[in-house]
């Protein structure tokens, strides 16, 4: 059972933010850092990539390892109480994600992922958005 009410939780779920975010405008820092330059949210790709580097045809998603399923992370926890709704939400986030994955890739543009999980070593996530975008600077 809950232990605060309907009206509460609800207020609560609904200051959980969906853009800007403080991982998303981290790895933004970081990427803008590295000098490359990007449109965020544009609504001109399907899903509304977090980062898009059009010059790249590279788009950066930056999720959450509790909605979007870290697979193997230990932030990817199901709460214990009303396990069925939460699995089937998890799994149609997951859905969503692998379709609009598979939007993206039609297009002929590369998709890195950042999870948040990652975000805990800051030294190690810019070495590997610099190397990962490096590398797509030479295909």
């Amino acid at each position: 059972m809950d232990r605060i009410t309907t009206q509460h939780r609800s207020w609560n779920m609904s200051r959980i933010k969906s853009k800007n975010t403080s991982p998303e405008r981290l790895v933004r820092s970081m990427i803008h850092a590295l000098g490359y330059r990007f449109r965020i949210h544009t609504d001109k790709l399907p899903g509304k990539p977090d980062i898009a580097l059009a010059r790249l045809k590279t788009v950066v998603f930056v999720h959450g390892c509790y909605w979007h399923r870290h697979p193997g992370c230990s932030l990817a926890y199901t709460p214990k109480t009303r396990t069925e709704f939460w699995e089937k939400k998890f799994s149609s986030n997951v859905l969503r994600d692998n379709h609009v994955a598979n939007e993206i890739l039609k297009l002929s543009w590369r998709i890195l992922t950042v999870w948040e999980c990652e975000l805990k070593d800051t030294e190690k996530l810019k070495k590997r958005l610099s190397k990962d975008l490096a590398d797509l600077e030479k295909i």
